[in-house]
């Protein structure tokens, strides 16, 4: 009687489940499109966003200029957000917020399409195109809506975003410096501290940039070596301005010296010959 039972349970489980697939398909190849967006719909605020997906895909370029477009692009977008689709998710929020201005899901709209691409930043060491797209949507999302609530949250997605930027751009002037490409490693730091004057690792920049423009003069040939130890003395001079007492202070003494003796040496050599 109990396995009977279990078996009857155990069919009647199964004879749902296909019902409700046969309901979406019988909705999906339909050709009545008010019954699939309403069902894209239904199938969205049961949180079946992957069907509600398909259906929608279905419409979408027949429902242009109708009242329930502008709700029908906005589920349409989520959608791909709850999928974890981020990229396209990216793309049809931003198109939503620049097709239906006048939208009371515009600000959201916005805020999600660079949200989407915060979530898709890499680690530093990749590239780091979806973070840069982030930070522009973010800046342009404060411009749009100034007294948003979510202001806050943009700026300090922004500060992370802008210190993960902070940190490729060390690792790349790190890298030329290990490599011995010490002409690279002194333009690309000169370019961190340009674009990146209140980073935290702007001591030991500094500090790699008066080493690599001394390592640079010493082999150098003898025509670029006068200038480099000049440039070299004032790198160093710099550093020193800034940071009398740092944790690199000795040793960039010891190379300012070091690039004073040997320019000194060179000048009295050249005079010589």
């Amino acid at each position: 009687m109990k396995k009977m039972y279990g078996w009857v349970l155990l069919t009647g489980i199964l004879w749902m489940v296909s019902s409700c697939k046969s309901e979406f398909e019988r909705v999906r190849i339909s050709s009545d499109p008010e019954l699939i967006l309403r069902k894209a719909f239904e199938y969205y605020d049961k949180e079946e966003y992957q069907r509600a997906q398909t259906l929608f895909d279905l419409v979408m370029n027949t429902i242009k200029g109708r009242q329930d477009a502008e709700k029908a692009y906005y589920y349409y977008a989520n959608t791909h957000y709850f999928l974890k689709q981020y990229t396209l998710a990216a793309y049809y929020f931003k198109s939503f917020a620049n097709t239906f201005t006048s939208s009371v899901y515009r600000e959201e709209a916005a805020y999600l399409s660079a949200y989407c691409n915060y979530l898709q930043s890499p680690t530093y060491r990749l590239d780091q195109a979806n973070t840069r797209q982030a930070i522009d949507e973010f800046q342009i999302f404060v411009n749009l809506f100034p007294q948003s609530p979510r202001i806050p949250t943009c700026n300090k997605l922004i500060d992370e975003l802008r210190r993960k930027l902070e940190q490729k751009a060390f690792a790349e002037g790190e890298l030329y410096f290990n490599l011995r490409q010490y002409q690279s490693a002194v333009i690309s730091f000169d370019n961190l501290l340009r674009d990146y004057p209140e980073s935290p690792d702007v001591e030991r920049v500094r500090y790699l940039i008066a080493k690599s423009a001394f390592l640079l003069s010493e082999n150098s040939v003898v025509e670029k070596k006068q200038d480099r130890y000049n440039d070299t003395v004032n790198r160093c001079t710099d550093f020193l301005a800034k940071y009398p007492s740092g944790k690199y202070s000795k040793e960039i003494k010891d190379l300012r010296r070091s690039a004073e003796t040997q320019s000194k040496a060179l000048r009295k050599r050249l005079k010589i010959s």
